[in-house]
């Protein structure tokens, strides 16, 4: 009786071989096709709070995303924009390359600090990474906004101030109005 090996000239040991490359095939196949075409992004900024938005989407501060800390995209051309607001904003384009790291090394350039008198504006009870807008643009995350030595310095005014929860805690639109040599406090909860 002839073997199977024999009829098809497998040696016992390409048996094994074939097996576990069959195996590997139908791991790769169980993998989403979405997995499989993902890449990360990873952020060298200063200053390091500077918001990273890609394709228009909050991300959080630039230094979440530097040594330890990679953000997932679909592979292809994407558009990162980066703020901080005592910097000049910048627009760039990356491309992500699936299973790759693509890292984004920039310094923003300083802006001339703004002049006295100043309003003081505080955020309390916020998830620390939620984004703070002030008059529609990005000012920082909450943390930055939330301690007995930090504030935002803003001149007097009337602003409408947009708190945008994260990990499902709270958000918050108020219009406020900040006075000079005043602490303004906007609570969360």
């Amino acid at each position: 009786m002839l073997s199977l090996n024999r009829i098809f000239a497998i040696r016992p040991a390409s048996v094994s071989r074939i097996a576990g490359l069959g195996f590997l095939a139908l791991v790769a196949a169980a993998v989403p096709a979405s997995a499989q075409q993902q890449g990360t992004l990873r952020t060298r900024v200063e200053p390091g709070h500077a918001g990273v938005f890609v394709d228009g989407k909050y991300l959080g501060p630039a230094k979440n995303f530097g040594v330890a800390r990679k953000y997932s995209l679909p592979a292809g051309e994407h558009e990162v924009k980066l703020v901080e607001p005592r910097y000049e904003d910048m627009t760039t384009k990356v491309t992500i390359t699936a299973g790759k790291t693509t890292v984004l090394n920039q310094s923003l350039k300083a802006l001339p600090l703004a002049k006295p008198p100043y309003g003081l504006l505080k955020i309390e009870g916020a998830h620390k990474y939620s984004p703070v807008y002030i008059n529609e643009k990005y000012y920082g995350q909450a943390a930055e906004f939330d301690n007995f030595v930090q504030g935002l310095k803003i001149p007097p005014g009337e602003y409408a101030v947009k708190v945008v929860g994260v990990e499902g805690g709270p958000s918050k639109d108020e219009k406020v109005k900040v006075e000079a040599d005043k602490t303004t406090i906007i609570k969360m909860k």
